[in-house]
């Protein structure tokens, strides 16, 4: 089970606006600290943390951060609306668009995706696939 990803930034404030306009929609709960943003899921008390947490921070080794050329990190969202929302609120909040969320051929019938880099360059994907909406044609 993957317990946490983090990704690397140089500017928190930016990352801190991108990734909080869209990790709250999806549960997710943020901790500031010195070292960076913390994002988890509730656990009710008693209860095993919910993995993995999401964690974005400067670079370890004191270098600039960068993104990983083939990296990405995928969050799933409720349905194509929410996928929809969250991809323009991540735009607004200083995303660029690496695809329009949609269907892709190369996917399955219900796989509906958007695809983000935020202000560090890191690949995000928002998806669905949630059964109770319609799927790709075709």
């Amino acid at each position: 089970m993957i317990a946490y990803v983090t990704v690397g930034a140089d500017d928190i404030a930016r990352a801190k606006r991108f990734y909080s306009a869209l990790l709250p929609a999806l549960g997710y709960a943020l901790k500031e600290g010195p070292e960076g943003l913390s994002y988890a899921l509730p656990a009710e008390p008693g209860q095993s943390p919910v993995l993995p947490d999401f964690y974005v921070k400067p670079a370890f080794d004191g270098r600039p951060a960068s993104a990983g050329n083939g990296s990405m990190v995928a969050f799933e969202a409720r349905n194509q609306k929410q996928v929809r929302d969250l991809h323009a609120a991540a735009l607004a909040a200083g995303g660029s668009d690496e695809g329009r969320p949609g269907f892709r051929a190369s996917y399955g019938p219900r796989f509906y995706v958007g695809y983000l880099r935020d202000p560090q360059g890191n690949k995000i994907a928002l998806f669905s696939c949630n059964p109770k909406e319609p799927g790709r044609s075709g």
